[in-house]
């Protein structure tokens, strides 16, 4: 745990173990497989020629020789052929594969490049939504840190249904700050029927983005006025009968880092952490701008970040990988992680 999305160069990334997508014969003659056969260096194309076919979706290890992660997995993705002749569960074989065979052998992390997006044609889009929730799935029930390398923008390709949906609720919601800014400065020289009309284009437009959620008790939110966000965190896991790795692991954050929350009553997270769990609990609006007030944050209309997160909240989508997913795309930080 955790899984993070990162742009760069899979040859490059220092972990227990890279994925490496290549052909039955493992001969590493073009994409990620050349570049990792040219930089391991004869040895590896030794190696590999020991071992015999590898059929589609299976997997085998060798040595890393020249390369900065310690060894290299082999697999083979599919070809895309039009999605009909089985080609995502070869995929996710590929993907599930490889993390068993990391867990089995004790690693703490791996890497994966995004597999068969490439010379093998499988749309990137898909490839993605593949990679994401086989990868998530995964990391629910297993403690290991995933890395998701993408070599540039260009080859990350988020569906475009989501990104549409995303991109337009931005628009509708998205306030730079400096118009923010204007708008708290208007003075009362303004014909009144005009301020009026202002104040309630935005009361309207704020509307968009905070849907109505189960109002909070007042005696609720007195008795817990003087929480940290540490106390308010476990308090809640407790209320929603939740136990701590079914938590930290919803959240994408390591077991690390919720402990230093558990033994420390004034830990101070990032924002990026106080949103995971809010994620995790899948809390409403409310109670997340709550949460993220006892860490000194708050939700703001002149952040996308901000606002992608609001908009995966008022769907009532708390994967987290999904939303991460999205956030890269956006050029965001990641949640977790």
């Amino acid at each position: 745990m955790p899984l993070e999305i990162v742009r760069n160069d899979i040859t490059k990334i220092h972990v227990d173990a890279i994925v490496n997508p290549t052909n039955s014969n493992m001969f590493g003659t073009a994409g990620v497989d050349g570049a990792i056969h040219k930089i391991a260096g004869t040895r590896l194309s030794e190696e590999t020629s020991r071992l015999g076919e590898l059929r589609s979706g299976q997997v085998k290890i060798t040595r890393s020789y020249n390369m900065p992660s310690k060894y290299i997995i082999h697999t083979v993705g599919p070809v895309w052929s039009g999605g009909d002749d089985g080609e995502e569960d070869i995929l996710i074989g590929c993907y599930k594969n490889s993390l068993a065979l990391a867990v089995e052998r004790r690693f703490e992390s791996i890497a994966f490049p995004l597999i068969s997006s490439g010379t093998f044609g499988y749309p990137k889009d898909r490839a993605l939504g593949t990679a994401i929730s086989t990868i998530g799935e995964f990391l629910l029930n297993h403690e290991l840190t995933v890395y998701l390398v993408v070599y540039d923008q260009k080859a990350y390709r988020l569906s475009e249904k989501l990104f549409s949906s995303i991109e337009e609720y931005i628009d509708d919601n998205y306030v730079v700050e400096h118009n923010l800014n204007r708008m708290h400065r208007r003075t009362e020289s303004l014909e009144e029927a005009i301020y009026f009309e202002d104040v309630s284009l935005q009361k309207s437009s704020e509307s968009t983005l905070i849907p109505k959620t189960k109002k909070r008790k007042l005696e609720d939110f007195v008795k817990n006025i003087d929480e940290t966000f540490s106390k308010m965190l476990l308090r809640l896991i407790d209320e929603k009968d939740l136990k701590d790795p079914d938590v930290y692991k919803k959240a994408n954050v390591t077991k690390q880092t919720f402990s230093k929350i558990r033994n420390s009553t004034n830990y101070n997270p990032t924002k990026q952490t106080v949103l995971a769990f809010a994620i995790a609990l899948e809390l409403n609006l409310d109670e997340t701008k709550d949460i993220l007030q006892k860490a000194g944050f708050a939700l703001s209309r002149s952040s996308k970040f901000d606002i992608i997160i609001s908009f995966f909240i008022e769907e009532e989508n708390y994967n987290i990988f999904e939303i991460n997913e999205a956030l890269f795309a956006f050029e965001q930080n990641l949640l977790g992680v």
